[in-house]
């Protein structure tokens, strides 16, 4: 990857494509590298445009978030016999 002086806006870089397969690439400079492991792709009008995909939260972190809850929970043992006293 090059830079050519006068030629760029700020915020921009050269950077060759490559072949990788039957896949072209790009490899994207470090000041430009997006976050996650997955992008979407979609052209609009004539320009490729790159966006990362927004990771989903996973079980735990959901669970973070819920703020505590301030009821009691109901006795569900409440009425049934005692665990020494059942026969199978």
């Amino acid at each position: 990857m090059r830079e050519i002086p006068g030629s760029q806006k700020p915020h921009q870089r050269r950077a060759q494509l490559f072949r990788n397969g039957r896949n072209q690439a790009l490899r994207i400079p470090k000041e430009f590298e997006l976050p996650g492991k997955e992008v979407i792709l979609h052209r609009e009008e004539g320009r490729l445009i790159i966006e990362p995909v927004e990771k989903k939260p996973d079980l735990l972190e959901i669970l973070a978030s819920l703020k505590p809850l301030d009821e009691e929970f109901p006795n569900v043992d409440e009425g049934l016999l005692p665990l020494e006293a059942i026969t199978l």
